[in-house]
């Protein structure tokens, strides 16, 4: 018979001490016909534990009972939790806020180690790294990395005083100073190249002199690694953050100079294990713990958006500006090569005692992460630990579920859980049992109105729903009353949010122990089952990513794009001889590469430089026909504008893009007219020959037919396939005549206004990229918003032709795969 440690021993024996005292007085207090802690507010006892933690015993006690009471609440305190694993899922500030605080906000500085980390030493985070914007997309420019801004930001923010001060023999308050000294270095941004190291270390709000020598030099080596290397001499020239470059330096530092950025896409592993080694070893200079931050996948990778109205987009930057009207539909992730997860993040999945899955995005947060394959997995198959969901606070406007069917309906936690169900592979199940909800009862009404302005709705917990979707819910004041005090906001509260936590782990084997909760479960599950509607089904298991990869790396965009436009601008190097000025056209005064030199020019190139980039859904294929721009002074302009404000078109018979030159001023305007024109440069030359002519009967004037005759196949540079083309024709509206294989025509009643196939095409084109750039199509593509009426047959038509128009779009014109209505995997 083996024998059993003697540590062991005593680590059961101390465990027994710790439920027993937490046991004792709780039996006590349970053991009164009318006990006592019903004055607490709830029902469940859960939730009387964590009020107990958070706002201490109940008013107008007699000793006995508020000794009872202080003595529960000095066990649950007392719990020793040192040894504990917690694993946290999450981006970004919901993240961050968790475990340590939200580092990128000033006054960080002033309350550094608190959070998760504090009360639990043995926390881990997963960050997603789907993130496109600022410093991370200008990054990803010139580097094929991940996205790091999350991994640095969670970074900072789980430096703890311990470590920190064991690592380098500091007080506590010295400590304290040296995170000031960091956060002020890793969140400096700067706009213009910096001259050397030792100027952006010099910088007046960089304390850089304050840091321990060790992690002095270390931080020096990394950022004057940032001007010696080749391949991180160019991130410099763009807008960053400096923390940001600091952690692509420590990456780099662990891969050879002769991989450039170009070898280093076809040595994926290499890219992973840098990474790893890099955020270690970084994570434990800081005083963080060497695994402490580690990426929910080492390859790079996209968040692509289906919205209601089958308009489906790429990043997760545009998606949190955009305005698009309509509720989310889908979210899915897609990979720039086959997905990997590293084995530490597997390993310390399968480790952990507590996994949170933290606050953040409703769409570009939780679910990201769990749509790698083989995370929700890991986490299903940890039967042991504590799972816990901390609900958002609120819903930002454009990003509401699909289940909002009714807009005036309040938002609430059984829709977060539909939603997480329908875009997770195997949906919520075995992801997490119990979910921290804001008890809004403590937020003043004024917040809730100021935030209501701002287009946030607060999530309403329902109670029964979610309890018959199999969870229990925990409602708790787990908001920052510093932050309401001092800034008048609502957020997470790291502080709270830890002490809820830890009391739900101190009474964790009470409740998993109890045949009640088993029968309870087991009871649960069946009514989840009968729950969902057909309709509602949760996303399978195995929905996801069984194709290769879909998009390009970033960084390799960036330098196709670069090369598209060198290709534009020396490829047109002089006007078009015999090319005469164009009805509409003007004088062609400037081709893009006349003015090589010149401001404008590069004024030019960098916008639409910038407007590709924006939009990663534009195939760079699309500019195949486009050979130059030119731009054409106002007064010079002739093209018609009796029927629209567009200030560009593009020409078939030379191969450039018009636009009228006071659409230069602002990038905006600029953007529209170049999207407009580009879009209408995929029909190329389609058309023979068109012509406008009267419609008259027995002389009276009935209105305008317009004929548009097809030029033939062999004849045509042209995006779409014959078969393409004419199905883009009928959905705008153009009728073929019979007979007549290449004649099409629109009649127009009387003197009403008319958008041609050409223009229609770049309205819609633009729209699909930003709706915003196109209010004509938006006005049209509204009736998608109104629910069809039997009493107007026609309206049904006219919803039909506009889904059609939108799917063709989607899938035609943009390319994108055809996906399954119930879950985003490529059919």
């Amino acid at each position: 018979m083996s024998k059993v440690p003697g540590d062991q021993i005593l680590s059961s024996i101390q465990q027994r001490k710790n439920l027993d005292a937490i046991a004792n007085p709780l039996g006590k207090l349970l053991s009164r016909q009318l006990t006592p802690l019903d004055l607490l507010p709830h029902a469940d006892l859960r939730e009387k534990l964590v009020e107990l933690t958070l706002s201490g015993e109940p008013p107008g006690l007699d000793a006995e009972t508020a000794s009872q009471f202080q003595r529960l609440r000095t066990a649950l305190e007392d719990k020793a939790v040192e040894d504990v694993r917690v694993v946290v899922f999450g981006g970004g500030t919901g993240l961050s806020n968790l475990i340590g605080g939200d580092s990128r906000r000033p006054i960080w500085t002033r309350k550094p180690f608190v959070g998760l980390k504090e009360l639990f030493p043995k926390t881990r985070a997963i960050v997603c790294v789907t993130d496109d914007g600022g410093s991370t997309g200008e990054l990803q420019k010139d580097l094929p990395l991940i996205a790091l801004g999350d991994l640095r930001h969670v970074l900072l923010s789980s430096i703890q005083s311990v470590k920190l001060q064991t690592l380098y023999g500091l007080s506590l308050s010295q400590a304290a100073d040296v995170v000031a000294a960091l956060a002020s270095l890793f969140n400096l941004r700067f706009t213009q190249r910096p001259a050397s190291a030792a100027f952006l270390l010099a910088q007046p709000d960089v304390s850089f002199a304050c840091l321990p020598l060790p992690l002095r030099e270390t931080l020096a080596r990394l950022v004057e690694l940032l001007f010696s290397d080749p391949r991180l001499q160019p991130t410099l020239s763009r807008p960053h953050c400096l923390g940001n470059l600091i952690l692509a330096a420590a990456i780099f530092a662990e891969i050879p100079q002769s991989y450039g950025s170009v070898e280093l896409l076809g040595r994926p592993e290499l890219q992973a294990e840098a990474l790893i080694l890099a955020l270690g070893s970084l994570a434990t200079s800081l005083g963080a713990g060497e695994l402490a931050v580690l990426p929910c996948t080492v390859t790079q990778a996209l968040l692509s958006v289906l919205y209601s109205n089958g308009v489906e987009v790429m990043g997760e930057y545009k998606s949190g500006y955009a305005q698009r009207g309509y509720p989310v539909d889908h979210v899915f992730v897609e990979f720039c090569d086959k997905p990997d997860v590293s084995s530490e993040v597997l390993e310390t999945i399968a480790e952990a005692d507590i996994l949170v899955l933290a606050p953040g995005s409703l769409y570009s947060s939780l679910i990201p992460i769990f749509q790698i394959p083989g995370l929700a997995a890991a986490v299903r198959q940890n039967q042991r630990a504590l799972k816990l969901l901390v609900s958002n606070l609120w819903v930002q406007a454009g990003e509401t579920d699909r289940s909002m069917g009714d807009v005036e309906r309040k938002f609430h936690v059984s829709d977060l859980l539909r939603a997480y169900d329908r875009n997770i592979p195997g949906g919520t199940k075995g992801l997490f049992d119990q979910i921290l909800c804001l008890s809004l009862k403590d937020v003043p009404a004024s917040v809730l109105q100021r935030y209501a302005v701002e287009g946030k709705v607060p999530i309403y917990l329902d109670r029964d729903k979610v309890c018959e979707q199999g969870f229990v819910p925990i409602e708790c004041g787990i908001f920052s009353r510093v932050a309401l005090a001092e800034q008048g906001v609502i957020q997470h509260g790291p502080v709270h949010l830890a002490k809820v936590i830890k009391t739900l782990w101190a009474v964790f084997d009470h409740f998993k122990d109890t045949q009640e909760a088993k029968a309870q479960s087991s009871l649960l599950a069946e009514q989840v089952v009968r729950l969902f509607p057909a309709t509602d089904k949760v996303a399978p298991e195995d929905s996801i990513h069984n194709s290769p990869k879909s998009v390009l790396s970033p960084c390799l965009r960036y330098h196709q794009i670069a090369k598209r436009l060198t290709d534009l601008a020396t490829g047109c190097s002089r006007p078009v001889e015999g090319v005469a000025p164009k009805d509409g056209a003007g004088v062609t005064l400037n081709i893009i590469d006349q003015l090589v030199s010149s401001e404008i020019s590069a004024s030019i190139l960098q916008m639409v430089e910038n407007i590709l980039w924006r939009h990663p859904d534009i195939p760079l294929a699309h500019l195949d026909s486009v050979r130059g721009i030119v731009c054409v002074e106002q007064d010079l302009w002739r093209r018609c504008q009796k029927w629209d404000s567009v200030f560009s078109f593009y020409d078939p018979e030379d191969g450039f893009i018009k636009i009228r030159q006071d659409q230069l001023e602002q990038e905006q305007s600029f953007e529209v007219a170049f999207l407009v024109a580009l879009g209408q440069s995929l029909l190329g030359n389609y058309v023979r020959h068109k012509e406008m002519l009267p419609l008259t009967i027995d002389s009276i004037a009935l209105g305008k037919v317009y004929h548009l005759f097809l030029r033939p196949v062999r004849e045509r540079n042209c995006w779409f396939s014959d078969t393409e083309l004419r199905t883009y024709l009928e959905l705008s509206r153009m009728l073929p005549v019979s007979g007549a294989a290449d004649h099409f025509t629109r009649v127009i009643n009387g003197e009403e206004g008319f958008t041609p196939p050409g223009l229609l095409m770049g309205l819609n084109y633009a729209w699909y990229l930003d709706n915003r750039f196109a209010s004509h199509v938006e006005y049209k593509m509204a009736v998608m918003k109104v629910a069809p009426s039997g009493l107007i047959p026609e309206q049904r038509k006219m919803l039909g032709r506009r889904k059609r128009l939108v799917t063709f779009f989607r899938e035609v014109v943009f390319r994108k795969l055809q996906r399954d209505p119930l879950f985003p995997h490529a059919l």
